[in-house]
């Protein structure tokens, strides 16, 4: 993967420790756990993990830490009924309908060749078992660890029911992969839904959360540095998408697949190590295009979509 780190955020309370978000199930990461158990968190006990989101990098040693530590998982029912799901579906190959999906993006011809042959990721390949057994946390919520007592708000686009933390005690944010501060989440289309508008719902997330945004929170996110000026920064993951979609509905004067929206969208070269990524980003970008009566689409003879601008 491009991006080779998650953060993770540990609170200290009276019954022992909080964890938000895990990491993905590896050798690697629980030898570095144990060592952060043993060393910097002092040996107490882990009362509970929460998770963020659904994505594996947020999931990954969830279960292990239910497992093995006895600790609480508390996220929301999307994402623990998303992890679950994907937890359960393992494939050794690609089904049918991922492949439809990659010729309706129009997916370059040796690309499609080599993911024939190719076992699939899958979502059990980091991602320990998930108990049953959850705690809920819903929008309008609070919460109280580390010290503190949060109000839950909801996100959504990069994540469906996206988890984000608001300490009404101080100005701390758990932004997880929702506030993000130099990079862009994906926001991707994928065999599962394949008519799913993902950009529309985190357009409409951004604009929701904007009104608890405080310049001089703190966000911790699930990504790079920690930082303040929330109402700026998101003002920017705004703008970014509507720029985006702009430039997309001007080069869609001339027909197009998703791949070749590519330089559109993304504005660099796109390698086979972010292809996946910013294949299932382009369809995003255009399906909120055209379920907004913005751009007509069609079928090739070879099961591509081709899209146009109206008018």
């Amino acid at each position: 993967m491009k991006l080779d780190h998650v953060n993770v955020f540990c609170f200290r309370d009276d019954d022992g420790w909080t964890i938000v978000d895990s990491g993905f199930k590896s050798k690697k990461t629980i030898a570095m756990w144990e060592e952060i158990m043993a060393g910097p968190m002092g040996g107490a006990p882990i009362a509970r993990v929460i998770v963020t989101h659904h994505h594996p990098d947020h999931v990954g040693l969830a279960g292990w830490f239910q497992r093995e530590h006895g600790a609480e998982l508390i996220t929301t029912r999307t994402a623990w009924l998303m992890a679950r799901m994907l937890q359960l579906d393992v494939q050794l190959e690609p089904v049918d309908e991922t492949l439809a999906y990659w010729r309706s993006a129009g997916m370059d011809r040796e690309i499609y060749a080599k993911r024939l042959t190719e076992r699939p990721f899958n979502f059990a390949d980091v991602v320990a078992d998930l108990p049953l057994g959850y705690r809920r946390v819903k929008e309008g919520d609070t919460i109280r660890f580390g010290g503190r007592t949060w109000d839950v708000h909801m996100g959504n686009g990069h994540a469906p029911e996206h988890a984000t933390f608001w300490s009404q005690d101080d100005d701390l944010v758990l932004g997880g992969d929702q506030l993000l501060a130099t990079i862009s989440p994906n926001l991707g289309v994928h065999a599962t839904e394949p008519e799913a508008d993902p950009v529309g719902e985190w357009l409409e997330a951004c604009e929701r959360l904007m009104q608890y945004a405080e310049p001089t929170q703190l966000v911790l996110p699930g990504h790079k540095l920690p930082y303040r000026g929330l109402p700026t920064r998101m003002r920017q993951l705004i703008d970014n998408h509507h720029s985006a979609l702009a430039r997309l509905e001007r080069d869609l004067a001339e027909p197009k697949t998703a791949v070749e929206c590519f330089p559109s969208i993304f504005k660099r070269k796109i390698g086979e190590g972010e292809y996946g990524l910013a294949l299932v980003e382009a369809m995003a970008h255009l399906n909120h295009l055209y379920q907004t009566g913005k751009v007509t689409r069609t079928r090739r003879e070879d099961d591509a979509f081709v899209w146009q601008a109206k008018g």
